[in-house]
């Protein structure tokens, strides 16, 4: 029987998105690289545990769950986080960030000055601009004045994210737009944090990174794992945690959060025996008979 490794999640580094597994060993992902991967057979999906420490009783996951977490692990997950608003000690400066990932689709959030873009890479930004600077306080009133006077949500589903990929406006200029109009109302508003510098308007766009030039319309995106199931394909653009694989019958979506506590065993074929979810086509509506 092959060895089975555990996949620790998809990384950014500086060279682009790398596959991590547990033990430290890491994937280069490039385009056109063949990606396959099998589930082992009889197997189950087990909690990746909280803060690096095992869950106490490997408990099992939901195979459609993007945390891999049991409901205690997650608490425990969450208990000392940033994002679930958790701790408000940090010492360390904190950037706000506006971003855009399509047409109508920008939201507010704040990161760690040290990350640099790391965090904007993890969403998918296709891209951001950097909209102040100060302490942690400071970031979330900005972040929450944003959300109240200019009504710009913290959140955009990832299935909005990828429903436009393939359909993003053609220049950088075009697809800055909406945070350059959004950057100049901000930073006007009353109520701005005093301990909050502001920075200038300077977009930075992911579509290079992210592959996302030419990238044809995926048919469908993968739902969940299953024991005994098979993924592959070639690689074709990758966002966020999400790998775009040609399948051979169209371009298929992968949230690599799906495949975090499974064990995973390699395959000699290119296959997708595992649930997937197909995209609907929008239809014109037919004016006459002819």
């Amino acid at each position: 029987m092959a060895q089975a490794w555990k996949c620790s999640g998809l990384r950014w580094s500086a060279d682009g998105p790398v596959l991590a597994w547990d033990g430290g060993r890491r994937s280069a992902l490039t385009w056109g690289k063949r990606v396959a991967f099998g589930v082992a057979d009889g197997g189950v999906r087990t909690c990746v545990g909280a803060r690096g420490h095992a869950c106490p009783v490997r408990a099992t996951v939901p195979g459609r769950s993007t945390g891999a977490r049991c409901e205690e692990c997650a608490r425990l997950d969450r208990a000392h986080s940033v994002a679930a608003d958790t701790i408000a000690d940090d010492p360390r400066p904190y950037h706000v960030y506006l971003a855009w990932f399509g047409p109508g689709m920008t939201k507010v959030g704040i990161t760690a000055e040290e990350r640099g873009s790391a965090r904007l890479l993890e969403q998918g930004a296709v891209c951001f601009s950097w909209l102040g600077v100060g302490p942690l306080m400071a970031a979330r009133r900005a972040e929450e004045l944003l959300r109240a006077a200019l009504r710009v949500p913290d959140r955009i589903p990832y299935a909005d994210k990828r429903a436009v990929r393939s359909a993003l406006p053609g220049t950088e200029a075009e697809r800055a737009a909406e945070i350059a109009e959004l950057h100049g109302r901000a930073v006007t508003l009353g109520g701005w944090p005093e301990s909050l510098r502001a920075e200038p308007f300077r977009p930075v766009d992911h579509v290079r990174d992210f592959g996302l030039a030419g990238l044809p319309v995926a048919v469908g995106a993968v739902t969940e794992l299953v024991a005994g199931g098979a993924v592959g394909g070639r690689l074709v653009a990758a966002a966020g945690p999400d790998l775009h694989l040609d399948t051979g019958g169209g371009v298929v979506v992968l949230d690599t959060r799906l495949m975090r506590g499974w064990g995973l065993v390699p395959v000699g074929t290119e296959e997708l025996c595992v649930p997937v979810r197909e995209f609907r086509r929008e239809t014109g509506v037919q004016d006459g008979l002819f």
